[in-house]
């Protein structure tokens, strides 16, 4: 299983749209910044054909340490949270099961 990285995308923009390695950079960590500021001020991000992200609150809860199962409290945060959209879901179905 390989992982994608950035580096990844910004050679795959390189060869696909002819940009300079610089520009590719510059397009992908504008993208991920956009991405970032968006959910921090608690926008919805809906990528049409691919999925959603969400930024959730979730409450603190009682929990326990799996080494000791030493009870521990696991403090509130928030959480992104990515729903794949269907188009995304039968894309990966298709293959899945080709």
């Amino acid at each position: 299983m390989k992982t994608l990285t950035k580096a990844d995308l910004i050679e795959h923009l390189m060869q696909q749209m002819q940009l300079t390695r610089q520009e590719g950079r510059c397009l992908v960590e504008n993208f991920f910044d956009e991405l970032s500021k968006s959910l921090i001020e608690g926008s919805v991000i809906k990528l049409s054909g691919f999925g959603n992200f969400e930024l959730k609150d979730k409450s603190s809860r009682p929990g326990r340490n799996p080494k000791t199962g030493e009870p521990v409290a696991v403090s509130a945060r928030r959480v992104v949270t990515f729903k794949a959209g269907q188009k995304f879901r039968q894309k990966v179905d298709a293959n899945l099961f080709s």
